[in-house]
């Protein structure tokens, strides 16, 4: 195997995390002394069960959520712990991350073109542009012919796949996914995936999404297991075995 196949740099790396909640009277741990990095150019896959910390990694990962102790660093940047302002870093998370959640919170009084459009012009780019790229990325999904739809007149899937477009509008160098074909048939689904893959391998993209389709194993670069807020195994996926053995 040559090292054009290994993924490079570190972009975000979640580092001795954990995250506990308050219920009542009761501590809930959701996540204990975790570490992961994501890799430019990376796919990896987060299985386990519900309840495993898949969700909480994410957050943490994506700035979304501050860990409760430990440490989150972009690109060996020391950049949230516990004691972090996450709405400090809202601009940061806008033009670094993009988010794939199971639910596509569309904006119900925009079109599916607006919806991806919104997304470019709050970073300032012209309508005009925003407008172009928006139809570029509605059209790699097959959505071309629904632009002008608004949510309510899209499928579930669709709606997803609207959803996804809009992470990819601003370029993300990380971008994090939940169960994103979980409402998408097999085709829809491995299309999702195998744009992942591009992603990843031609604009070095760290792409971290969390499943339970196995269906989608041959597509990782790696798989990473949780149980009870930790990994428990990380082994080699099927993108990469094909890759070991060239």
């Amino acid at each position: 195997m040559t090292a054009q196949y290994w993924p490079s740099h570190v972009v975000m790396e979640v580092r001795g995390a954990s995250k506990t909640y308050l219920t009542g009277a009761n501590t809930v741990t959701a996540l204990a002394d975790m570490s992961l990095a994501l890799r430019a150019g990376e796919l990896t896959g987060i299985v386990g069960p519900s309840g495993s910390g898949k969700t909480t990694f994410l957050m943490i990962a994506g700035l979304l959520e501050p860990p409760s102790t430990g440490h989150v660093l972009f690109r060996d940047t020391p950049i949230a712990d516990a004691g972090t302002r996450l709405n400090s870093l809202r601009d940061f998370r806008r033009t670094h991350v993009g988010f794939i959640f199971q639910k596509a919170n569309l904006i119900p009084f925009l079109t599916a073109l607006e919806n991806v459009q919104v997304a470019l012009e709050i970073n300032d780019v012209r309508p005009r542009a925003a407008r172009a790229k928006a139809r570029e990325l509605l059209a790699r999904f097959g959505l071309d012919h629904r632009e002008d739809n608004y949510p309510t007149q899209l499928s579930g899937g669709e709606q997803q796949r609207v959803s996804i477009a809009r992470a990819l509008a601003n370029d993300p160098v990380l971008l994090l996914a939940d169960e994103p074909t979980a409402a998408l048939d097999g085709v829809r689904g491995r299309q999702v995936m195998e744009a992942f893959r591009k992603l990843a391998d031609e604009h070095r993209v760290a792409v971290c999404v969390v499943t339970h389709d196995p269906r989608w194993s041959d597509i990782f670069d790696r798989i990473v297991e949780m149980s009870d807020g930790r990994v428990v195994e990380t082994r080699p996926g099927g993108a990469m075995k094909a890759r070991l053995t060239l």
